[in-house]
């Protein structure tokens, strides 16, 4: 098509974008009003079992009624989660294929890994939190303490001699008992073992002095009076112990240490349908079944926007970020 004068050129761009606008709102309409047409996968970085993979099956039914198509869970474990995140930020940003991830490959391994097969902040979009967790602070049944300013006491008397446990290099019991030894002020030596039964047995056996872990993982062993707890790590109690008592309340105002988990989507999956995701597993966790479920497990329902969800995520990692390269963790 030729043009003879400005005006017609100009007429000629603004029908161009015209129909483009047009076209783009049409595929926009057309994205929401079509999916899913097909079953949705859900990647899972973990086991089968494992509480991120008992999450997502726990809301598979309310979604496969509002979808009218099924859930399809994906089990992907390994290297701390990085492998199942990866292959979402691969997958067809079309809404058919998520993921669920949490801290370690999304906020923790970008200051962790020397190099990553994708970028979380490029490759993924947050679509919502699912859950969150707390550690508890484990100490031998025997240990003096009776409580945390009593272990913090304890802890600084004995200088260099003090070591913990967590389940795991990068792992959230890890960087929260940094984070810990930071806002207390007192030195222990990091010994990591490979999840939380041998960790939780070392505490138990005292060859290693304190562990900070989910509790639900803890649970035989307290019942068993060989651990006892003294602190846990979130900003309010848990719902499951009421009488213990946080590390904000021992005097350590604002200390928040989490381990989260939610659900991503590919970069370039369209907004809406990100709102239709978030809007319909917000609506799942709502079920009173799940919502109970979840607390049997010591969990902390999440929700709300795809935005809040970002704004969380970013939050943490410039928290984490700082904690990991002071203590300098580093993953090959």
């Amino acid at each position: 098509m030729q043009f003879k004068t400005r005006r017609q050129l100009i007429q000629g761009l603004m029908g161009a974008v015209a129909v483009t606008a047009l076209a783009l709102a049409s595929f926009s309409v057309s994205a929401q009003s079509t999916w899913p047409s097909k079953p949705v996968k859900v990647i899972v970085p973990a086991p089968a079992g494992s509480s991120l993979d008992v999450i997502v099956r726990g809301m598979s039914e309310t979604l496969k009624t509002r979808w009218g198509q099924p859930l399809v869970v994906e089990n992907k474990p390994g290297a701390g989660g990085t492998i199942g995140m990866d292959a979402v930020a691969k997958s067809a940003p079309d809404g058919h294929t998520l993921g669920i991830g949490f801290n370690g490959p999304i906020a923790f391994g970008p200051f962790m890994f020397k190099k990553m097969a994708y970028d979380p902040a490029k490759d993924l979009i947050p679509v919502v939190l699912t859950t969150s967790q707390p550690n508890v602070l484990a100490v031998p049944a025997s240990h003096p303490a009776q409580n945390f300013k009593e272990f913090v006491t304890w802890a600084k008397a004995q200088g260099d001699k003090v070591s913990y446990a967590s389940v795991g290099q990068g792992s959230s019991s890890h960087l929260s008992m940094e984070l810990l030894k930071t806002t207390a002020g007192f030195e222990a030596t990091h010994v990591p073992f490979t999840g939380s039964p041998p960790a939780a047995l070392s505490v138990a056996q005292n060859e290693t002095q304190a562990l900070l872990a989910v509790e639900p993982a803890l649970l035989s062993l307290v019942q068993g009076g060989r651990l006892k707890l003294l602190a846990v790590t979130s900003p309010q109690r848990l719902p499951s112990r009421p009488d213990l008592p946080t590390v904000a309340e021992a005097g350590f105002a604002g200390f928040d240490a989490l381990a989260w988990n939610g659900l991503f989507a590919p970069a370039g999956t369209p907004a809406d349908v990100i709102q239709r995701i978030n809007a319909d597993v917000n609506a799942a966790m709502a079920d009173p079944a799940f919502r109970q479920n979840m607390v049997k497990q010591g969990l902390i329902i999440g929700g709300g926007s795809a935005a809040n969800f970002k704004s969380f995520i970013d939050s943490e990692s410039r928290k984490w970020g700082a904690i990991i390269t002071k203590a300098g963790i580093k993953i090959d």
